[in-house]
């Protein structure tokens, strides 16, 4: 199994034209199409794609379809994690109910055998100036809590690879990232150069850091390791 993580679809087949990431221009040009070439002659029916967040524009899980139809149209499995802009996000068992070809972490985690994936949504840090005290320390404290549930529900087990997928930059979360042995982190939400430059990428006190933005693999998804 190849594993592969891209993220920020931000697919609009369930809301029309007027969500179109077209009028960004650059990577988003026709990316969907782009994304769907670049996946079926990279990913295998045996591999796995771990997506973090901003899959689909979509407001209510009952509009999402056509965006999941596409998904299930690629090979491989498919893992996502929620981001900011996945406002059709629901409870995993009606998500899970009426996509049960994706997967889907929540307050859980996967196991894959060698390696597991665990995630949360993670949040804006309260490092960054936007930070707002009364608009954001509830919702960054919830995530870091999501995420300890995450691991927590693999029970203890060790693995060769800890992978955790966030959609925020994931920098806040560090110190969580050392104390359950992460190996790899996947993250996405920032886009164009200048924000590229804020996000951590490498290997970094132990920790291989993949920022995976669409636009910055330029709709490519991209290797993580082979299992």
């Amino acid at each position: 199994m190849n594993v592969y993580s891209i993220a920020d679809l931000h697919l609009s087949f369930s809301v029309g034209p007027e969500k179109s990431m077209d009028r960004f221009g650059g990577a988003w040009i026709n990316h969907a199409q782009r994304l769907k070439e670049n996946w079926q002659k990279t990913v295998s029916e045996d591999d796995l794609v771990i997506m973090p967040g901003d899959f689909s524009w979509a407001l209510k899980l009952s509009e999402v379809g056509p965006d999941f139809e596409y998904l299930s149209s690629l090979p491989g499995r498919k893992l996502l994690v929620r981001g900011n802009h996945d406002l059709w996000w629901s409870s995993l068992k009606k998500m899970r109910e009426r996509f049960p070809d994706v997967e889907f972490i929540q307050n859980d985690a996967k196991d894959y055998g060698s390696f597991a994936v665990i995630g949360s949504r993670g949040w804006i840090s309260p490092d960054d100036p936007d930070f707002k005290e009364d608009r954001d320390r509830v919702i960054f404290e919830r995530e870091r809590i999501r995420l300890e549930l995450s691991y927590e529900s693999l029970g203890g087990k060790q693995f060769e690879r800890l992978v955790c997928a966030v959609h925020f930059p994931p920098q806040a979360f560090s110190d969580l990232f050392k104390k359950f042995g992460v190996t790899h982190v996947v993250y996405g939400h920032l886009h164009g150069d200048n924000a590229f430059k804020t996000g951590p990428e490498g290997l970094i006190d132990g920790i291989e850091y993949r920022l995976v933005s669409l636009d910055k693999l330029n709709a490519q998804p991209q290797l993580l390791f082979k299992a």
